[in-house]
């Protein structure tokens, strides 16, 4: 990958007014759809049952929505859980009904839907006051881990770094959530988990950038900002495509073989890793270099005192 990589010289900055576009366009129709369609919150946000029941056979899903919409249960989801033979059922809740009586409610449907041997092995209820305080806490985590990098990054490199990692990972965020949004896929908290994970993974990439940034700002003497900055955006190249095709194997194997239980899971994540990679690469940097950061920005300041010894 080295060898291959080693004599390319794309000019990134060169094309940053066009990505600027490409991604104000992609920020502005995840707003617009997060404002008018909102998030499809699963049962840990909303509050609801949930029934886990296992089967002697192979579960026909399709059946069991069937039989549950039969009997004024349209509004059920129905995935597998582990194995084909076990079936998770989350259930929105009704005002005036105890979720023991859904449990029992839906059990004894399924009991007459199948041919087999139907066991209940668990039923949870999650109550509207709890889906509230995790709605609550999952918008206060992604706003916390926002202003604890603002402050890691402002630290270590520069304010400009800081604003620009920032900018880039509410760039992410955003598209991310807009995507789920748009296509009215369920949040739930292994969704909100994978958008955390996303925070991450996208600071790191973004992070490995500006320390190459940075340190060819301070070594090489000749070129503006725009030049620098490519040239540390092509020596990260290589870096860049092996981590995040590693991961995508990893994620797309998850999304394929994993199962419908971590499919929404999977599936930000991979979104989130795509993205992030682009982010470091056009958001993240063409930020800092609109900011207006030049090479007096990131030399060492020279202690008081200190004689410059160097002809």
């Amino acid at each position: 990958m080295r060898t291959l990589t080693s004599n390319l010289h794309f000019n990134f900055m060169g094309k940053r007014k066009l990505a600027m576009i490409f991604s104000i366009t992609l920020v502005v129709i995840s707003l617009a759809s997060l404002v008018t369609r909102g998030l499809v919150f699963g049962i840990d946000f909303t509050g609801g049952t949930l029934i886990e029941v296992g089967y002697t056979e192979d579960a026909d899903l399709e059946a069991v929505r069937g039989a549950l919409a039969a009997n004024g249960f349209a509004e059920a989801q129905v995935q597998q859980f582990g194995t084909p033979r076990d079936v998770l059922i989350r259930l929105a809740p009704r005002e005036g009904v105890k979720s023991s009586e859904l449990s029992d409610k839906v059990f004894s449907i399924l009991s007459k839907q199948s041919p087999g041997k139907v066991e209940l092995r668990r039923v949870e209820f999650v109550g509207p006051q709890v889906g509230d305080e995790l709605t609550e806490d999952g918008a206060l985590a992604v706003l916390v881990s926002l202003i604890a990098i603002l402050m890691y990054v402002a630290v270590r490199f520069e304010w400009r770094f800081a604003v620009g990692s920032v900018i880039a990972l509410v760039h992410d965020v955003t598209i991310t959530l807009g995507f789920f949004s748009l296509f009215q896929m369920e949040f739930d908290l292994t969704v909100l988990a994978a958008v955390l994970a996303v925070i991450g993974y996208s600071l790191n990439d973004t992070i490995v950038v500006f320390d190459r940034i940075r340190e060819n700002f301070r070594k090489i003497r000749k070129g503006d900002s725009e030049e620098i900055i490519n040239t540390s955006l092509n020596q990260t190249l290589a870096r860049t495509i092996v981590t995040s095709l590693t991961t995508l194997i990893v994620l797309i194997a998850l999304f394929i073989l994993g199962g419908e239980i971590i499919h929404n899971f999977s599936l930000a994540l991979i979104l989130g890793v795509v993205v992030g990679t682009y982010s470091s690469i056009y958001v993240a940097s063409s930020a800092v270099l609109m900011l207006g950061v030049s090479k007096a920005d990131l030399m060492p300041v020279q202690k008081e005192g200190v004689i410059d010894d160097m002809p």
